[in-house]
C-alpha cells in the first residue's frame, strides 16, 4: 500500500494533503469565478458535458450517480443544456424505453472552447509569472495530481 521508500524522511502526510486541498481549491474556484463573470455555462452543466465527451451517450440517472448529486438536480442541469442544444436526446440502444443524452457539435463547441479558455488564461499567467525551473516542477507535479486523484 503506498510507497515507503521515503518514509520518515519527507514532509507530514497531513500537512502536504492540507496544503494540496487548499491550493488546488484556490485554483479551481478562480477559474470558476472567471467563468461564471464571462457568463459561460455553469460548473455543473460543465461537469455533464465533459462526462458526455469522456464517457459518451449516458442517461439522466448515470450522470447524476457519476457526478454524485440528485436526479432531479441533474434533470434540471441536462434541461438547459438541452433548451441551447448543446445536448440532445435519443432512445438508449439497449433499452427503448429509456432516453440516452448525447453532445451535440454545438456543445463539443462551447467545450473546447471553455477548456480552450481556461487553458489560455493559465498559459498567460504561467508565462507572466513563472521561471522555467518552476515550470519544469509544475509540469512534474501534473503527473503525481493525476496519480493522486486515481488513488483518491
Amino acid at each position: 500500500m503506498g510507497h515507503d521508500l521515503d518514509v520518515g524522511k519527507g514532509p507530514d502526510v497531513v500537512e502536504v494533503a492540507d496544503a494540496l486541498r487548499v491550493s488546488v481549491g484556490l485554483l479551481r474556484r478562480r477559474l470558476r469565478q472567471i467563468k461564471a463573470a464571462e457568463g459561460e455555462v455553469t460548473l455543473p452543466e460543465s461537469a455533464a458535458l465533459a462526462r458526455l465527451d469522456r464517457g459518451g451517450p449516458a442517461t439522466p440517472s448515470e450522470l447524476a450517480r457519476l457526478e454524485q448529486i440528485s436526479p432531479q438536480s441533474m434533470g434540471a442541469t441536462l434541461g438547459g443544456l438541452e433548451a441551447r442544444g448543446l445536448v440532445a436526446r435519443r432512445p438508449d440502444p439497449k433499452d427503448g424505453r429509456r432516453a440516452v443524452l448525447y453532445l451535440t457539435p454545438a456543445g463539443q463547441a462551447v467545450l473546447r472552447e471553455r477548456r480552450s479558455g481556461s487553458t489560455q488564461r493559465i498559459a498567460q499567467a504561467l508565462e507572466a509569472g513563472f521561471t522555467s525551473a518552476e515550470l519544469r516542477q509544475l509540469q512534474a507535479a501534473t503527473q503525481l495530481l493525476e496519480r493522486l486523484a486515481e488513488h483518491i
